[in-house]
C-alpha cells in the first residue's frame, strides 16, 4: 500500500493582529486561527506561518502575556493546546520559530518579524533545522538603508516520514516588496513580482533550496509578494524548475496574475502566496484552499491573507531525477 498522503498549510497570519488592522496582536485571532486549523480534516502535517512576532510592544500591547518572556508563537501554541483540549484530542504539533528582524527605538522593542513551522510529530520526525541561524536572502538595493530594511530569511527543516523514513525538506519564506529605488519599478504598471530586489531574493532562495535539498524531495512555501505571470514566478517555475501546487492540481491558470487572489488590501485583490515543490513531490489536491474574500471559508476575516492548503505524496527516490540547476547557480 502507498503511504498516506501528507498535507501542508502555508499562511500569512499578519501577526495575529488583523482585528486591529495589523497594529497590535490580540487574543481572539489566535483562538480563531487555532480553531480553524484544528477543524481541517485531515489535519495538516506541516503548518508554515509567515509574519509571526517574537515579542514587542506591538505583540503585547493588546494581549496580556501569561509570563514576561512569553513569545507570540508560544501564546498561539497555548491557544492550540486549548483548542485540542476542548475537542478532547491530543495536540500533535511541535512549533519552531525563525527570527528575522527586530525594530527598536533605543532599548524599546517596537516590533519584530519572523517565520514559524508547526510539525505534526505523530506523523513526521524532525531531522535538522536552521532555527538558530535562518538563511538570510535579503537583497539590499540601497546600502545606506541596510540596517532599516526588514530582513528576509528562509526557514529550513529536513523531515522524515515516520511510515518509511523517507526524508524531505520544508522551506518557508517571505520575500520583500518590490523596491521603489529602481527605474524598472516606475516603468511598469504591475509592481508586485517585478522588483529587481525580489528577483535577487528568488535566485538566492533557489540556490539555497538546491544546495540544502541535495536531490531529495522539497516544498517551498510562503508569501512571495509576487503573482503568477510575474518575473519572480516565471523564474521560480521556468528557470529554477519549481512546481506550483495550485497549478499542478488545476486550481489556477499560471498565466493569469489575478485569477485567484490570496490576499487583499482595501479594494485590491492579489495572488501573493504560493507553495512550490520539486525532487519527487506529487500534488494531489488543494481542497479547502479558498480565494481571499470567500465568506464560506473558515479562515475568512482572520488575516489579510488566506491560507494555501494542499495534499501531496512523496515519490520513492528512484522515481524522480534531480532538477537542473537554475540559471546563474
Amino acid at each position: 500500500m502507498a503511504p498516506t498522503p501528507l498535507r501542508i498549510v502555508s499562511y500569512n497570519v499578519r501577526y495575529f493582529g488583523h482585528a486591529l488592522r495589523g497594529l497590535a496582536s490580540t487574543l481572539g485571532p489566535k483562538r480563531r486561527v487555532a480553531a480553524a486549523l484544528a477543524a481541517l480534516d485531515p489535519l495538516p502535517d506541516i503548518v508554515c506561518l509567515q509574519e509571526v512576532e517574537t515579542q514587542s510592544f506591538r505583540s503585547n500591547v493588546a494581549h496580556r502575556r501569561t509570563r514576561p518572556d512569553e513569545t507570540q508563537l508560544e501564546a498561539f501554541m497555548g491557544r492550540m493546546e486549548e483548542t485540542f483540549s476542548n475537542l478532547r484530542r491530543p495536540m500533535p504539533y511541535e512549533a519552531f520559530y525563525f527570527r528575522a528582524h527586530h525594530y527598536k527605538v533605543g532599548e524599546f522593542s517596537l516590533y519584530t518579524t519572523g517565520l514559524a513551522i508547526l510539525v505534526n510529530t505523530q506523523r513526521l520526525a524532525v531531522d535538522t533545522h536552521n532555527v538558530d541561524s535562518p538563511h538570510h536572502i535579503t537583497h539590499h538595493h540601497v546600502r545606506a538603508l541596510r540596517e532599516r530594511k526588514q530582513s528576509r530569511i528562509c526557514a529550513h527543516m529536513r523531515l522524515l516520514r515516520m511510515e518509511d523514513g523517507l526524508p524531505f525538506h520544508i522551506f518557508n519564506t517571505h520575500l520583500s516588496l518590490p523596491t521603489p529605488f529602481s527605474r524598472a519599478f516606475w516603468a511598469t504598471r504591475e509592481k508586485m513580482g517585478n522588483g529587481i530586489n525580489q528577483l535577487h531574493e528568488a535566485r538566492a532562495l533557489a540556490q539555497l533550496v538546491r544546495a540544502r535539498a541535495n536531490g531529495e524531495p522539497f516544498l517551498v512555501c510562503g508569501d512571495f509578494n509576487s503573482p503568477p505571470a510575474s518575473p519572480v514566478f516565471h523564474f521560480l517555475c521556468d528557470e529554477a524548475c519549481f512546481i506550483d501546487a495550485q497549478a499542478a492540481v488545476g486550481q489556477i491558470d499560471p498565466r493569469l496574475a489575478r485569477g485567484f487572489p490570496t490576499a487583499g488590501f482595501m479594494h485590491m485583490r492579489m495572488h501573493l502566496d504560493h507553495i512550490f515543490s520539486g525532487g519527487g513531490v506529487r500534488w494531489l489536491d488543494a481542497d479547502e484552499t479558498c480565494p481571499f474574500g470567500d465568506v464560506r471559508s473558515r479562515f475568512h476575516g482572520l488575516s489579510d491573507h488566506m491560507p494555501l492548503i494542499a495534499r501531496f505524496q512523496l515519490e520513492p527516490p528512484a522515481a524522480h531525477a534531480e532538477p537542473p540547476a537554475p540559471a546563474g547557480a
